[in-house]
């Protein structure tokens, strides 16, 4: 399943107490830019992540608003209701939710918000994987992202483990059922390009259309695992030139019968490859 056209592809990590790094996240190229107030930051640094944001955010331009989502620690820590008095104070756009396992939840937090705001909830428990359409079809989720780390945290597996590749794959169909775009991948821990490619390659053969990542260096690799082949591509042209060509309905192309689901694959591919010169 391939990504929505409109849809970004790459998610990058700033650790919200070091908004000197707000703007060069912005300029590396990622699509997105997460400003973290949950991992990434220290408890000691949570009220001065915070007040960086808040600060940042007051002169930020809408455009470069849309680009910015912030994470805020999840509803079981302390920390929770001063994130959300920061999401109401600088109107965040858009949300990332650690730990989401709810549609009240998702409410609680985009209730005070703008009517446009959006959340994109991590499934990181088996709770959440068990509730994931649910999340896909609740007001204002605009995409299912993958907290793979946690998720194997939680139910104590390996990382070669069969059942993390199940809540993938039940992440990728819940998407798709609910008519989001293609889920967010989780990070890769290793900066290694390959490494980061080979995980990317992995995670699009079980329907993700987008990598969070966590170092300004794996964003290249993302893109180049998102980005169609060669082949793949010039298969794409020939199937809608042939297409065009006989101005619609089935016909046969090396052998094989062409009809609207093989197009749409087709513009897709193309779609992508557009987005990932």
């Amino acid at each position: 399943m391939s990504s929505s056209p409109a849809a970004p592809l790459s998610y990058l990590f700033v650790p919200g107490h070091r908004p000197e790094r707000f703007a060069k996240a912005l300029a590396s190229g990622a699509d997105r830019v997460i400003i973290d107030l949950e991992d990434a930051v220290p408890p000691s640094d949570k009220a001065a992540a915070r007040e960086a944001i808040a600060a940042w955010m007051s002169s930020a331009s809408e455009e470069i608003r849309g680009k910015v989502l912030i994470r805020i620690n999840d509803a079981s820590t302390g920390w929770y209701a001063e994130d959300l008095r920061l999401l109401r104070q600088v109107r965040a756009a858009c949300v990332m939710l650690p730990k989401c396992e709810s549609r009240r939840q998702l409410a609680d937090v985009l209730a005070p918000l703008d009517a446009g705001a959006t959340a994109l909830p991590l499934v990181e428990t088996a709770r959440g994987l068990l509730a994931a359409l649910d999340l896909a079809t609740a007001p204002g989720v605009a995409r299912l992202a993958f907290g793979s780390l946690d998720y194997m945290a939680d139910l104590d597996i390996p990382a070669d483990s069969p059942a993390l590749q199940h809540a993938a794959i039940q992440l990728a169909i819940a998407s798709r059922a609910a008519g989001l775009p293609s889920p967010v991948a989780g990070v890769t821990p290793d900066i290694d390009a390959d490494r980061v490619a080979a995980d990317m390659a992995q995670a699009r053969c079980l329907g993700f259309g987008a990598k969070m990542c966590i170092h300004p260096a794996q964003l290249d690799a993302v893109h180049g695992a998102l980005r169609p082949g060669a082949e793949e591509l010039a298969w794409a042209q020939r199937v809608l030139a042939a297409w065009h060509a006989a101005g619609g309905g089935a016909l046969q192309l090396d052998g094989k019968m062409v009809d609207r689901p093989v197009v749409l694959k087709a513009e897709r591919i193309m779609a992508l490859a557009a987005r990932t010169p």
